[in-house]
């Protein structure tokens, strides 16, 4: 069982930076896309950004490119997103997901297969 769990959410000003975290368990995720969504308040939710696992290949929403940075550390089965010039519309809770098989683009969250809690990101103006 895909268990995914997300940290490093807070209160940030305007401009700072967060760095989320998403700890990875239960499969070897060699061939899995690894995605970033939110969710506002009042909001549908959003593609942020995703990375293949294997390739590093990486794909940013317009609305996050050359702010935040999508990584993952293979030794420990994480993922990051690293958060920068953050800004009040970044407000939102922020969920890991899991795409075991992944075909083209994935940036629809029901292409996504495991989801982990949400990290709440709170960023103030």
């Amino acid at each position: 069982q895909v268990q995914l769990v997300e940290s490093g959410g807070g209160l940030v000003q305007a401009g700072g930076s967060l760095r989320l975290s998403c700890v990875a368990s239960g499969r070897t995720f060699s061939r899995y896309v690894m995605g970033w969504f939110r969710q506002a308040p009042g909001k549908e939710r959003e593609f942020v950004a995703f990375i293949r696992w294997s390739s590093l290949r990486t794909y940013y929403a317009d609305s996050v490119k050359g702010r935040f940075t999508i990584s993952r550390d293979n030794f420990i089965n994480t993922v990051y997103l690293q958060m920068n010039s953050l800004k009040p519309e970044d407000t939102a809770l922020y969920y890991c997901a899991a795409d075991p098989n992944p075909i083209g683009t994935p940036t629809q969250g029901r292409e996504y297969d495991y989801w982990g809690q949400g990290t709440q990101v709170t960023v103030s103006s």
